[in-house]
């Protein structure tokens, strides 16, 4: 994928493509409405939803005036998949589902349903300074936008890869240009996918959050941007590969930093990507501490549209990917999105506060027989410490790697070490018994590799995204890809799991109940929301195919390598986003949780992930589902049934492909 380094000047050789995005942003953005709900039940987040009170007193010409009727239930009604039939389709942002309202007297009304976007990364935004500012753009640790030099005239830095996104209201807000009500929208961009030069970039550049205010027509739900602001990162030393993220209950931005460098590898690890990510943010590729990296930030709004960001470092340095809090606003389910990953667990000590807590692993066990299927576990939990923030930074801030173990990558021949399997290769390890707090720092910075110390089930693959379905009970985890680890433990470890590969992957439910104690030290864990077993539901599995006319390697009615998870209560419905090489173009997925009914309702570009994911049942009223994509086109140049076809119609869209969409689904009128 490339890189978008878009030229400053309005004579740029990408003034047709952005002036062609443009015209289709203003030319969505009247087409599209938003929806409603009534009586409690959510008829659509999108435009938006609102309450019965807030339809009746819409005008007659109001895209919600036909909803005058409480509401029983909404369900989702799918689309086919793009085909090449009409390219058009595969090269942009695809909606042809719909949505049926059933209300309470029987009656049945279907609407139909489109993506609005708010702007394309690298467009020219209002800054609420009176200026504008670049949509995406990246910056060093002082606050001043990276330029890429790699083919030649500098040009901006920004990113194609927008991802988490969280919706959300704060009190007393007030920013200029706002005529309807205010609301915010906290936006992480995960990386820049390729430079000029077609050089990979991921991994390698700082990663830019931006906290976008909204202007919400109180009649419609519409959502209109009148102000983007670049947060400060640098009193957190800059954040690294911001993936996946959720909205806390307490109304904050829980993000994430995904793959955590490798401390005592950091020239090796994909070819020296930590080395070039510190020379991008400081100009030294030796100033960044890697243990600063790998954990959990979170970004709090103020009323005037501005925000500031908290990195907390106590719920371990692993590769983290969209947080789920449960409704204790203490119990916190992670996302590990690795090989040998883990299923981990953070307990606070106090609701709405991460800054204390205690960190869990799972320790599962196989109740399926082994390799067959998608497998289902019984879920155990070992307590690998409890911790402030404050006093694991300190000492993240002192300690260097060998401070805390020492790792080999071949067979030392020495028994004092121990072998492991970390990212997929065989580690041996030891503790420094010289250091009295080793122990707790390897927990919490060494987090992987100690927790396969302590006999965690090491052995997940791409654990991505997770949600709650608080009503049942239950939380969601997505499994990108079942492969490696997961299935192999003669080559990844064996961890007491075997499952058959299946590299489309699913989504595992985990079943939530209290008096659950760990089982190293039978202490007892303060929490009714603790994963108990794990297992698939019906039609919540990919399915690996031969490869299609179009190039698919998974079965293009079925789910591929499920990323972004969100639970929308109102609706009974699970939002599905894909992160697959093996659809030619990744699909959003609504699931309701009653029927096991499974409908796609957006197709993303051919090449791009389906990321930014949100479901919020209520916003003044109104429902939205947030929707992002990323890295258009990623891989479709290797596709020679399609790339003559759609690459070209692809970089025509979205600059290059060094563009992206941040935006949200809404009706139709």
């Amino acid at each position: 994928m490339t890189q978008v380094a878009d030229h400053n000047s309005e004579t740029s050789i990408h003034k047709e493509v952005n002036d062609a995005a443009n015209r289709l942003l203003k030319t969505s953005a009247t087409r599209r409405k938003v929806l409603t709900f009534m009586a409690g039940v959510p008829m659509l987040p999108l435009a938006g939803c609102a309450t019965s009170a807030t339809v009746n007193k819409a005008p007659k010409n109001s895209a919600l005036a036909p909803l005058t009727k409480a509401v029983k239930q909404v369900k989702f009604i799918g689309m086919e998949a793009p085909s090449l039939a009409n390219p058009e389709q595969m090269a942009t942002v695809y909606v042809n589902s719909k949505m049926q309202a059933d209300f309470t007297d029987g009656s049945k009304q279907v609407y139909d349903l489109d993506y609005t976007p708010f702007f394309i990364t690298g467009d020219m935004v209002p800054n609420g300074l009176g200026g504008t500012t670049r949509a995406g753009q990246l910056y060093d640790i002082n606050n001043k936008p990276l330029y890429d030099a790699s083919a030649g005239e500098p040009v901006p830095f920004f990113s194609n890869c927008p991802d988490g996104t969280s919706l959300l209201t704060v009190k007393g807000a007030n920013v200029a240009g706002v005529k309807g009500n205010t609301v915010f929208a906290v936006v992480q961009f995960e990386y820049a996918s390729m430079n000029r030069a077609g050089k990979e970039t991921w991994g390698r550049l700082p990663s830019p959050i931006a906290v976008l205010t909204l202007d919400q027509n109180p009649s419609t739900g519409e959502l209109k941007l009148v102000k983007y602001h670049n947060v400060d990162t640098s009193p957190v030393h800059g954040l690294w590969i911001t993936c996946g993220a959720s909205l806390s209950p307490w109304g904050t931005h829980l993000s994430s930093e995904e793959y955590e460098p490798d401390t005592h590898n950091l020239a090796k690890e994909d070819d020296g990507k930590f080395l070039d990510f510190s020379k991008a943010l400081y100009g030294d590729q030796n100033k960044a501490n890697p243990y600063h990296y790998g954990h959990l930030p979170e970004v709090f709004v103020n009323p005037d549209g501005t925000g500031f960001v908290k990195k907390h470092y106590n719920l371990g340095r692993i590769s983290h990917e969209l947080i789920q809090v449960m409704p204790d606003e203490r119990t916190a389910l992670m996302g590990d999105d690795t090989t040998n990953g883990g299923l981990f667990m953070f307990v606070a000590d106090k609701p709405r506060d991460l800054s204390a807590g205690n960190l869990y692993v799972a320790k599962v066990n196989q109740t399926t027989p082994k390799g067959v299927g998608t497998g289902e576990f019984v879920t155990q939990w070992i307590h690998l410490g409890h911790a402030t923030s404050s006093e694991v930074e300190a000492m993240a801030n002192t300690f260097k790697p060998d401070d805390i173990m020492s790792v080999k990558y071949e067979d030392p021949k020495d028994t004092s070490y121990t072998k492991i399997y970390y990212n997929g290769k065989a580690n041996w390890v030891k503790l420094n018994t010289n250091n009295q707090y080793a122990e707790k720092a390897a927990a919490f910075l060494e987090t992987h590799r100690y927790a396969a110390l302590k006999g965690a089930s090491m052995a997940f693959t791409k654990m991505e995204g997770t949600t709650v379905n608080a009503k049942d009970k239950v939380a969601y985890s997505a499994m990108s890809r079942i492969e490696k680890s997961m299935v192999d433990p003669e080559k990844y470890g064996d961890y007491g799991l075997k499952v058959a590969q299946n590299k489309s992957g699913a989504v595992y439910a985990h079943k939530l109940s209290g008096g659950q104690a760990a089982i190293n030290n039978n202490t007892a864990i303060n929490s009714e929301w603790v994963p108990v077993s794990m297992s698939v539901p019906p039609n919540l599995a990919g399915q690996d195919i031969d490869s299609d006319n179009l190039g698919n390697k998974s079965h293009p009615d079925k789910i591929s390598c499920p990323d972004n998870l969100k639970y929308s209560e109102k609706m009974r419905t699970l939002f599905i986003g894909e992160d697959s090489g093996t659809h030619v173009n990744n699909f959003l997925w609504a699931y309701n949780v009653d029927t096991h009914e499974l409908a796609r309702i957006l197709s993303t570009p051919a090449g791009a992930e389906s990321t930014g994911l949100h479901a919020v049942d209520e916003v003044n009223g109104f429902t939205y589902i947030m929707s992002n994509f990323q890295h258009p086109g990623e891989g479709i140049a290797e596709n020679a049934k399609v790339a003559g076809i759609i690459l070209p119609l692809i970089k025509r869209n979205y600059k290059d492909t060094y563009g992206a969409a941040v935006g949200y689904l809404g009706l139709k009128i």
